[in-house]
């Protein structure tokens, strides 16, 4: 049989070059966010983290207590006031901002001793967070989370 190549001018093929290469220039690995679903170091629990307006928030979604107790309160909270709100779906992580590796100026809520800590967020790959917490630097500390989705 005989070979039959197609012929394509090279003005032609020079032009499909230049549109096919702006969408894979456009197209770098996008760097990941740490938007979506979170398993904690402590406790089972489970943060989803999400945008709010331009900065990044979390809200509880599941936990060890959470498994035993649906309707689990906010009992430990500092304030009286809101020791009745449910613990599921609470925001705990809010006002965080920067990016694309790393987001501060945070607050985290820690159900557990009812306090509000200054914090900050540094993903370190996609599937990694680590989220620290700070009474006052230095006296910080630094919990690693895990990707579920």
């Amino acid at each position: 049989m005989r070979n039959i190549r197609s012929k394509v001018s090279p003005g032609v093929a020079a032009l499909a070059a230049l549109l096919v290469a702006p969408a894979w220039l456009a197209s770098p690995a996008l760097a990941a966010e740490p938007t979506g679903l979170w398993q904690t170091a402590s406790r089972g629990g489970q943060v989803e983290i999400y945008r709010c307006g331009a900065a990044l928030c979390g809200r509880l979604v599941s936990s060890e207590g959470l498994k035993a107790d649906p309707n689990l309160k906010d009992t430990a909270n500092s304030n009286a006031a809101q020791r009745g709100r449910a613990l599921r779906n609470l925001t705990i992580m809010s006002g965080f901002s920067g990016g694309p590796k790393e987001w501060s100026g945070g607050s985290i809520y820690n159900a557990e001793d009812g306090k509000t800590y200054s914090g900050s967020i540094t993903l370190d790959g996609d599937d990694t967070l680590k989220l620290r917490g700070c009474v006052v630097a230095p006296l910080c500390k630094t919990q690693t989370w895990t990707r579920l989705r």
